[in-house]
């Protein structure tokens, strides 16, 4: 089956690409402060005061995914009420704005992990409603293609300008009287300011279109009855059903990679330098292949080019595992350890590359897919059920890879125990693989 259409190629609006631009503005949090700079500041930091940093990154992580996931539905449910949802969405970004330049200032890794605990909720909140906001700004003939290239423009802008500029501040910083510590706080004020300014389009000219009108007294009550009848309405629909367990599964895998890659990097004593350029390639080459997987999306299907990322992820947890379990065998020091991690280091940049390739890809049609499916009045309610999946699920993957890395002793078993999380949602794919295929079929016709 062709899923081409020549409606795909119609230009962006201006409230299209002001939402676009969240995805540049916030994608500078993902990188330096998720993925990249700060958490091997942090692990070197918890390391100087003899705790175990990966392991406490790993929870705390899980911490601030529980809260938003337990959040998520009744504040979906609120923002599909008339005015809320561009009000709630201000409200999580200024807090993650404000609590991400708290952690430019704090000296101990405790108040480290607070505030970064905090500020991620901020930034997990507001991607809540940015999510659904899709529904409002375009219609399901471009949603593929819409956020496919939100995610492109994070890579290019995002994630790619203020990393480099911190990766500068970091090796060069030296040379303009800065150490290492002060270049890193920077490179925290840098993704506070470049999150914040970016951010204004989407706050100036994104409107909420489809709503539900209600008197704000009774906000609180109709949410509840909301929620009764979303949650009603997914277990109903069968292909919503089967994706969205399949997608707690998946995206568990994804996000911990994110979180964990570097971090995970630092435990086995790769080189800060290496693992920050690595993942900058990881930036450039997502780029590309964030639409390329839209425009794969229009021959193959959705569901076909997600089973294909999944495919590939598994590939990545397994060369994760070796890197570390290579390293682990060895003593510091000792010859075949150097060796060891030589090799190492040459597979993480490999591992930086495979995962270019699919993660934009898998977050974008997974939005997109989603965004289909739903009535658009009722989208955040949706989006809310979509994001306690995604959430609940990101408290898993750190907590698995803590927890196994904890007690095995070895961190290489943390990021092998992920590949458990991407079976379970092949094996769901596959058992509701009907219910998908005629819920793209719709969609498709549809268009």
């Amino acid at each position: 089956m062709s899923y081409s259409n020549a409606a795909t190629r119609t230009p962006f609006s201006k409230i299209e690409k002001s939402w676009i631009l969240y995805d540049w503005a916030n994608s500078a949090y993902a990188t330096i402060i998720m993925a990249a700079v700060f958490p091997i500041y942090f692990a070197e930091t918890a390391g100087g005061a003899g705790v175990n940093g990966d392991v406490w990154w790993g929870y705390g992580t899980s911490a601030a995914t529980l809260l938003v996931a337990i959040l998520a539905p009744v504040l979906g449910s609120i923002g599909d009420f008339h005015g809320m949802k561009k009000r709630l969405f201000s409200t999580f970004l200024l807090t993650g704005l404000f609590f991400t330049l708290i952690m430019a200032v704090a000296g101990s890794w405790q108040l480290m992990l607070a505030g970064y605990v905090v500020s991620y909720i901020g930034y997990a909140g507001s991607l809540l409603f940015y999510d659904s906001f899709i529904t409002d700004v375009s219609k399901p003939e471009q949603m593929d293609r819409l956020s496919a290239w939100g995610y492109a423009m994070g890579y290019i802008g995002g994630s790619t300008i203020p990393f480099v500029i911190s990766i500068i501040l970091i090796l060069f910083g030296g040379n303009f009287g800065l150490d290492s510590v002060m270049a890193v706080r920077l490179s925290v004020v840098l993704c506070v300011v470049w999150w914040a300014v970016f951010s204004l389009p989407m706050l100036f000219h994104v409107k909420q279109v489809h709503y539900i009108d209600r008197p704000a007294g009774l906000l609180i009550k109709q949410a509840v009855v909301g929620l009764r009848k979303t949650a009603a309405d997914i277990v109903g629909n069968k292909a919503m059903l089967v994706f969205m367990l399949a997608y707690f599964f998946y995206i568990d895998g994804v996000n911990t990679v994110i979180h964990m890659a570097t971090v995970y990097g630092s435990s086995l004593g790769l080189g800060s330098t290496g693992m920050i350029l690595a993942l900058l390639i990881t930036q450039l080459v997502a780029v590309p292949c964030s639409i390329i997987f839209s425009r794969l999306t229009q021959k193959y299907g959705s569901i076909r080019m997600i089973v294909y990322a999944i495919i590939i992820y598994f590939i990545i947890c397994l060369t994760g595992f070796y890197m570390g379990f290579s390293i682990e065998q060895h003593t510091v020091g000792t010859a075949a350890y150097e060796s060891a991690l030589a090799t190492s280091t040459a597979l993480f940049w490999a591992m930086a590359c495979l995962v270019g390739t699919v993660q934009g890809g898998i977050q974008a049609l997974s939005r997109s897919f989603f965004g289909k499916l739903v009535p658009p009045e009722r989208s955040n309610e949706f989006f809310g059920f979509f994001d306690i999946f995604g959430k609940f699920a990101a408290v898993i993957g750190p907590a698995l890879y803590a927890t196994a890395a904890e007690f095995s002793g070895r961190s290489s078993y943390g990021i092998l125990s992920l590949i458990i999380l991407f079976a379970i949602s092949l094996i769901v794919m596959f058992i509701g693989r009907g219910h998908l295929k005629e819920a793209e079929r719709q969609a498709d016709y549809r268009r």
